[in-house]
């Protein structure tokens, strides 16, 4: 029997993880449909918002206390900053906050700066500015960025770990609107390329992986289905597809009709 093709890991900064596909704690009708999707998802990190923790917003009360920590890597992020030295400031409490869940070596930070609501699309120069501050400062920064492949790679050159492009707006589900830009991101990416945000349903998410995507942040897209934890395990399924598949390498295609049955022995 043929064995499956093998992956390897993925690597931002000096971690290691199994599963591609992270999940964030918003929107979700309540903390049990939470703990269940991270489950059925088989996700590794979680990102999670510092300031709606801390000011213990809607849907956030307990959220701490009901995730495993010692199983899933928590990823601060810094939603609701609108300047880079905002941002800045709230990385630095997400690293004390992860460090009070028994991460004391967490670094990591996804990185956002969105200055205007209406749009929820990130700043590019805000997010540079506050790259370089929280590299220099020793995180693992993982940017949540416009599909712009020229900021893709200066993020690189300043050390981030990672680049986020976003797929379509922030939690509108529109899919893979960017997708010529994605590909030429990861093309020319030395770091591992997440997809974040607008992935709507499965299909989305494995065409991202087909193309050559390291992993996916999925949120609103499984808080907002009507089952989510079937919904994470429909995405968690997606993105393993769309891994393999990426892997194997896709049959070349033809102009016309190609027969896959051999011409011996027909009948006549």
């Amino acid at each position: 029997m043929a064995t499956t093709t093998q992956d390897t890991p993925l690597q931002i900064g000096s971690r290691r993880f199994n599963s591609r596909l992270m999940t964030g704690t918003g929107k979700y009708p309540d903390i049990p449909s939470l703990q269940q999707s991270i489950e059925a998802s088989g996700c590794e990190i979680v990102t999670v918002a510092v300031r709606r923790v801390q000011s213990g917003a809607p849907g956030h009360g307990g959220l701490m206390e009901a995730i495993d920590w010692t199983k899933i890597w928590m990823l601060p992020n810094t939603a609701g900053c609108t300047t880079a030295e905002d941002a800045v400031r709230v990385a630095r409490l997400g690293r004390e906050l992860a460090a009070l869940a028994g991460q004391s070596d967490n670094t990591f930070v996804k990185l956002e700066v969105i200055p205007e609501g209406s749009y929820l699309l990130p700043d590019p120069i805000g997010t540079l500015e506050a790259a370089k501050q929280l590299v220099a400062e020793g995180f693992t920064v993982l940017p949540y960025i416009n599909a712009d492949p020229l900021l893709a790679r200066r993020l690189e050159a300043v050390g981030c770990a990672t680049v986020m492009p976003l797929a379509s707006p922030i939690g509108s589900g529109q899919g893979l609107a960017n997708l010529a830009n994605i590909k030429l991101i990861i093309e020319a990416a030395n770091v591992p390329v997440v997809v974040d945000a607008g992935i709507g349903v499965p299909s989305d998410a494995a065409m991202a992986m087909e193309i050559g995507a390291d992993a996916l942040l999925i949120n609103s897209a499984i808080a907002l289905s009507g089952h989510p934890p079937t919904t994470a395990r429909a995405m968690a399924l997606a993105a393993e597809a769309g891994r393999l598949s990426h892997l194997s390498g896709a049959m070349p295609k033809r102009a016309q009709a190609s027969a896959s049955s051999p011409q011996q022995g027909r009948i006549t």
